[in-house]
């Protein structure tokens, strides 16, 4: 990361753009612990820091998170948002992992197609998949089984729900 030509050490920047990112504050709020330490900076200048930096932060985080297990339970749920609803797909391990998720407007096999794939290309090829008697999960799954020249196997449980 170049840091050349700022105003501000590397580890103060750094510091800014973490917190924002990990804790939920404001701008700020970052600005005012920031002020607490001595240092005087704009909550705009912080806004800019984060834009600038927070992309090249996010691949090397990725390395650190909990790798998923190889068997996933997934189902889709309607939830409210801003007064409409919408469906919220969601796969977890059998540790209880996230393993991804996704909100979405439809619930049908192209969505569920496209969350699955979306789920196995930021995670792993699972082994085996535990849904609910949803026809669209198992036809996308089975399509992509299909696609992909795959063997997931896929269990059904009337009442498979995640925690």
């Amino acid at each position: 990361m170049k840091f050349s030509g700022r105003h501000f050490p590397k580890d103060v920047i750094l510091t800014a753009v973490r917190w924002y990112l990990r804790y939920n504050l404001s701008y700020r709020d970052v600005e005012e612990l920031i002020a607490e330490r001595g240092i005087v900076v704009d909550h705009s200048t912080i806004n800019r820091w984060v834009v600038k930096y927070a992309p090249l932060l996010v691949e090397p985080a990725k390395n650190h998170e909990p790798k998923v297990g190889i068997s996933w339970r997934l189902d889709e749920t309607y939830i409210k948002v801003r007064g409409q609803w919408k469906y919220l797909y969601r796969a977890v391990d059998k540790d209880g992992n996230t393993v991804d998720f996704l909100l979405t407007a439809k619930r049908d096999t192209k969505t569920a197609l496209r969350f699955l794939g979306q789920a196995i290309r930021n995670n792993c090829t699972p082994v085996k998949i535990n849904i609910d008697k949803s026809g669209s999960n198992t036809a996308a799954i089975e399509a992509y089984n299909e696609e992909c020249d795959q063997a997931i196997e896929i269990r059904q449980c009337k009442y498979s729900k995640l925690n």
